[in-house]
């Protein structure tokens, strides 16, 4: 029986495992690859389901099934104890998360050999903004999904302190440092005393100063994007026949949103949007919106948003092709839109950063160090968001994606070894 460090993540999922006296490492997930996408397809054909990458390339190649990403979004949501239609049959989203983490378990004990009853499970500092009792039925969910896949002791960590735990491995000497872990779902930070002799204790609580979080992350900038952009050229925001009246909000921002795309796929919505389109002033746009939903393709939108994403965090512009919908049809997108659709959301995370600091009862200045985890920290603005909160600190980059795998599994290793 042994101990692992779980992070179950919006984007990406992560397990690590550490040997007696020996280094926590995170095992591989699919084939060599520790980071697994956090995503299911549920093959209509096969009755089977793929996970992972797998799950992406079933759904790229366009086989029948059902595609879900995003599945930790709906943890501390209304969502989480609805169902989602398969052929011919219906599963909870609670039953579709502890398939995937099952599966996530059964891959980690293979890879390490080792029976895993025993879990520290990643959490943000908080599930839901502004709800505390929602934010219990979170962990609540979690934890009685990690028992039920087969963990018999189960313990939760912050994932800011787990990152702050891997870049306390990393130094020499006393510091206080502000961990910054802006994931696919959430923004988290956490202001830590840290050292060398401070890691040999079990409890830490003295040395924690301030958490604070915001349920703001990678796929809210995707869906703003998605807004500025795609969406647009589907109708949104388009005038109808009936002056002063718009195209309804609620398809496009469900189509723009990972964890509900799925929702749009039924004969009642159908019929919602060929009715909006037959008062569309404009229904050259609203078929465009029809033809993505009726093949099914709004994962495809999705992540066509979330590459360009990425690209322009380094790139001036990107084109997102589109002819898939319509012969020649793209978005041209230049990173001042994307930074102009997402502004509020990089204000929101640098105003977390400075809520935390004022938790702590520090100032700036005191901050050592600024440990940067989670791969929405490299878009510029939202980097820059965070760094004006600390502009005297050091810049610290820590492993995007294994950074809190790697510390939920020292924690694991200090509480269990």
């Amino acid at each position: 029986m042994a101990a692992c460090g779980l992070d179950f993540g919006t984007s990406n999922t992560t397990l690590g495992v550490a040997a007696i006296g020996g280094a926590p490492r995170l095992v591989p997930l699919e084939r060599e690859v520790t980071a697994l996408p956090s995503a299911v397809f549920f093959d209509f054909d096969s009755a089977t389901m793929a996970v992972g990458q797998a799950a992406i390339d079933a759904y790229v190649a366009e086989t029948e099934g059902r595609f879900m990403r995003a599945l930790k979004s709906v943890l501390g949501t209304a969502l989480i104890d609805e169902e989602t239609t398969l052929r011919g049959s219906r599963i909870g989203f609670r039953a579709v998360i502890a398939r995937f983490l099952g599966e996530v378990k059964r891959r980690a004990e293979a890879a390490s050999g080792a029976v895993l009853d025993t879990v520290v499970h990643g959490r943000p500092v908080r599930f839901v903004d502004g709800d505390a009792e929602a934010d219990a039925r979170a962990e609540q969910a979690l934890a009685e999904i990690a028992r039920g896949i087969g963990f018999r002791h189960v313990a939760f960590q912050f994932e800011p302190i787990a990152a702050a735990f891997e870049y306390e491995r990393q130094i020499a000497g006393e510091e206080i440092a502000l961990v910054a872990d802006i994931g696919g779902g959430t923004s988290d930070f956490s202001v830590v005393r840290l050292g060398p002799e401070r890691r040999k204790r079990v409890e830490r609580a003295a040395d924690i100063l301030g958490n604070e979080g915001v349920r703001v992350g990678g796929t809210d900038f995707d869906r703003d994007l998605s807004l500025a952009t795609i969406m647009k050229l589907l109708g949104y925001r388009s005038a109808m026949r009936r002056r002063g009246l718009a195209a309804p909000n609620l398809y496009f921002t469900d189509l723009a949103t990972w964890s509900k795309i799925n929702f749009l796929y039924s004969p009642k919505v159908m019929s919602e949007m060929r009715d909006v389109r037959r008062e569309s002033a404009h229904p050259e746009l609203i078929d465009r919106l029809i033809r993505a939903v009726e093949l099914r393709r709004g994962h495809t939108l999705a992540m066509a948003v979330e590459s360009a994403k990425v690209t322009l965090s380094t790139a001036p512009r990107v084109a997102i092709p589109l002819d898939w919908i319509e012969p020649d049809l793209s978005a041209a997108v230049g990173r001042q839109t994307f930074e102009t659709a997402t502004a509020a959301l990089a204000r929101r995370i640098g105003e977390r950063a400075i809520r935390c600091l004022a938790q702590a009862g520090l100032a700036a200045e005191r901050i050592d160090a600024v440990f940067l985890t989670g791969g929405s920290t490299l878009l510029p603005h939202v980097r820059d968001s965070i760094l004006r909160a600390v502009p005297t600190a050091r810049v610290v980059e820590g492993d995007k994606f294994g950074a809190v795998g790697l510390g939920l599994t020292v924690d694991a290793q200090r509480r269990y070894g």
